[in-house]
């Protein structure tokens, strides 16, 4: 077939004639499909569900000398510590475990910037005119809406196959009310990109102007493979400790994905001269997190090498979906030269980028077919795609049947929005 952009007239809309075919038949199933948000499936989360039998006997609940049904320990029980401190390839002693969502640890951390300035403020964000932040986009919509939150004002940082535009960055934190960064080092959110070693490099060494600039370093699909074996990935803590650095990288990252999302364990990694600073403040605001998940998830994990033999069932799950969205994709618009996306190997979306000014009509309808989305521009700061293009795709949560669906109905939707965009 040709491509779209080479048809005459008539044969553009002899096309959607077609297209809108299928389109009116495949609404007339009346379907709900959803893949709008990276959830795992009934079939992961079943992968899982004897986590909760670990913990039966009062003893079990002992662990180093300490009883996790009690108070205490707001930093976490030393086994987690050691656990997520191997995970992240990181010390036991720069590792805060804390609740189910490394979300809650995300936001905790700037809204306490705000409220008591970090350990090189000279003073409390709240007091300052005006708090910048760097948004790598395409990126994660929920980074976003915690800037957004708090006023930042968001800067646009263009993503590269190797990591975010450094050039870029390294000229803005010459800025001294540029006060952070939002990363996703590998596997990044929608894209999937793995960050370079000269893109690590580079990051470890910036000379931010402000003194209390923070690297959120949200390593969210750090063990999250599904079409190659595990890739070890540099400790972003040791980079930045060895370029004088040390206090400016906030690591994250949960078991959201590796056991039940809502029901896991949230961490956090950070210097210790961050962390000795920040527990008095975090211990105003709770006495302790919960230390029986965090022991239910240290029997249940064990090490990181069982960790990864868990997260290759993961991926025998995971990868058959991924794999029925691209060869769709291969199949239905690839020739038709009207998208272009990325081939993830690991974390949990495909990001396709659609002829641009065509995204909110494909999404809108896809919605009248039931199938659900993230919203359009959503990957962008305050939810403004400038080009109108970007789409995250979720293959995670529906059965491969109904993501079969789910995805045909996509493409169609593809071609509707790129044909009336070119005209008909």
């Amino acid at each position: 077939m040709k491509q779209y952009r080479d048809m005459t007239l008539p044969e553009r809309q002899a096309e959607y004639q077609r297209v809108k075919a299928d389109f009116e038949a495949q609404k007339a199933l009346g379907l709900s499909l959803n893949m709008a948000r990276g959830k795992p499936g009934k079939e992961q989360l079943d992968l899982v569900t004897d986590i909760c039998g670990v913990l039966q006997k009062p003893e079990d609940f002992i662990s180093d000398g300490i009883d996790v049904r009690n108070y205490g320990n707001v930093d976490g029980i030393p086994a987690a510590k050691r656990l997520f401190a191997e995970i992240l390839d990181c010390k036991p002693e720069q590792v805060f475990v804390g609740g189910s969502a490394s979300l809650q640890l995300m936001y905790d951390a700037i809204a306490r910037a705000y409220s008591n300035g970090n350990l090189h403020s000279p003073q409390p964000w709240s007091r300052l005119d005006k708090v910048k932040w760097l948004c790598p986009a395409p990126g994660y919509d929920r980074h976003f809406k915690i800037s957004q939150n708090f006023g930042m004002e968001m800067i646009t940082i263009p993503m590269t196959p190797t990591g975010p535009d450094m050039d870029m960055v390294e000229e803005l934190i010459r800025d001294p009310q540029v006060k952070g960064m939002w990363c996703v080092p590998k596997y990044s959110n929608p894209d999937g990109i793995v960050y370079s070693d000269d893109t690590l490099r580079r990051i470890a060494a910036m000379r931010p102007a402000a003194p209390d600039f923070m690297l959120m370093w949200d390593n969210a699909y750090c063990i999250h493979e599904f079409a190659c074996d595990y890739r070890p990935f540099p400790d972003i803590l040791r980079l930045c400790a060895e370029q004088g650095n040390g206090d400016m990288v906030w690591e994250f990252a949960s078991t959201s994905k590796v056991t039940f999302p809502g029901a896991g364990v949230g961490v956090m990694a950070t210097s210790e001269a961050n962390l000795a600073y920040l527990l008095p403040i975090i211990n105003v605001q709770i006495i302790s997190y919960d230390k029986v998940n965090q022991l239910r998830h240290v029997r249940y994990l064990k090490d990181k090498a069982n960790t990864l033999a868990l997260m290759r069932r993961h991926a025998a799950i995971l990868a058959p979906k991924f794999h029925a969205v691209l060869e769709a994709l291969d199949r239905e618009i690839a020739p038709l030269g009207i998208a272009q996306w990325q081939r993830p190997v690991g974390g949990y979306f495909v990001s396709l980028n659609a002829m641009p000014g065509t995204a909110k009509r494909t999404l809108a309808l896809c919605k009248e077919a039931g199938v659900t989305m993230t919203g359009a521009g959503a990957t962008f700061p305050y939810g403004v795609d400038p080009n109108d293009s970007n789409i995250r795709i979720a293959p995670s949560l529906p059965p491969v049947s109904e993501l079969e669906q789910a995805v045909a109905i996509f493409c169609n939707c593809l071609k509707l929005a790129a044909l009336e965009k070119l005209g008909i």
